[in-house]
């Protein structure tokens, strides 16, 4: 790690690898002018690293002539004037760090609140900034027909055993398909704008302000990070995955769906938190579909999740037999339990 050091000029106190993050390699860096977040890009995930790079100093850019003020995980240069080093098949990059804390799962309305508020706040800097001049980080992730095409496609070519045990589950997803014809008529509509979206808004990428104060302010969130995954897209993500990782009493992997609910408090305070910078942004049409973003996210990883039981799990892995099929069940099991609300 010597090199890297060096190559930001850094005197190196101490450094210690953070056990965040599911997907890139995280370290804390304290040097005589400061602490630093160094981070490794995982490029068997985002195949082009310096994609990234350029996302997030086009958007660092445009913050420092528009909104100086707002708080942004801009990127560190090295001596060279480079923001992305590449080293021995890696690729690093740093950020100063921020005085605050992650939450791992969120625990009330308030938090949720301040989440949506923050993420809402994030895209509406951008309100004046083309979005298409970012560029793909992750080609077609939230492309809701694509994810059922795969489906369709598993239903006929995945594993026959595991085809004939997804029956139900199949027949249950398969009659939901208005939602695929729904997200065409949504993303085609002139009335729906292509902005920039953050596409992975879990409570995990939002920092909250350190403080010893008790009450609300303890609560108080700060700043969005974790940009890799920022890109052109629909408010309909950020919303959605806020809905699908948020308003539920359990994980993803919990095969109890008797206990399985959604918290309509919860919901209530992504919706009053997303749209205190967000309401004038959107449109009337989008606005229309705000409940609609929590139905296209959790149905599209409830897709995702069984196409892969059905393929033999090339994709996420399973740690056990059957692993996403209790993830398919339980996203389909959401899914009916966020329906309810609109009732």
């Amino acid at each position: 790690m010597n090199y890297i050091f060096e190559k930001y000029g850094w005197d190196v106190n101490t450094y210690a690898q953070l056990h965040q993050g599911l997907i890139n390699n995280t370290y804390k860096v304290t040097t005589q002018n400061g602490e630093y977040i160094l981070q490794t890009i995982n490029h068997h995930i985002f195949k082009d690293p310096k994609a990234i790079d350029y996302n997030i100093n086009e958007m660092g850019s445009y913050l420092n002539t528009c909104t100086p003020s707002y708080l942004f995980t801009h990127l560190e240069k090295t001596t060279e004037g480079k923001t992305l080093i590449e080293w021995e098949g890696q690729y690093f990059r740093a950020f100063k760090k921020i005085d605050g804390y992650a939450l791992s799962v969120l625990e009330n309305e308030i938090q949720a609140f301040e989440a949506a508020k923050q993420f809402g706040l994030f895209t509406s800097q951008f309100s004046d900034f083309d979005a298409t001049k970012l560029k793909i980080t992750l080609p077609d992730f939230h492309n809701l027909s694509l994810r059922y095409h795969q489906f369709t496609d598993a239903i006929i070519n995945g594993a026959v055993n595991r085809i004939k045990q997804s029956k139900e589950a199949i027949a249950t997803l398969s009659s939901y398909k208005g939602y695929v014809d729904q997200y065409e008529k949504f993303i085609q509509h002139t009335n729906v704008k292509l902005r920039v979206t953050h596409h992975d808004t879990k409570i995990s990428n939002v920092l909250f302000k350190n403080s010893i104060a008790s009450g609300m302010e303890n609560e108080k969130a700060i700043c969005v990070i974790d940009l890799d995954t920022v890109m052109p897209g629909y408010f309909i993500s950020d919303v959605g995955d806020m809905c699908r990782t948020c308003l539920c009493n359990v994980s993803e992997e919990d095969s109890n769906l008797d206990i399985l609910t959604v918290d309509q408090q919860k919901w209530e305070a992504i919706k009053k938190g997303y749209l205190q910078n967000m309401e004038s942004e959107l449109s009337s049409f989008e606005l229309d579909h705000f409940f609609f973003a929590g139905q296209f996210m959790i149905y599209m990883q409830a897709l995702r999740f069984l196409t892969d039981h059905l393929n033999m799990d090339v994709y996420y892995g399973a740690k056990y037999e059957g692993q996403n099929y209790v993830r398919a069940l339980n996203q389909i099991r959401l899914l009916e339990c966020y329906n309810a609300l609109a009732h």
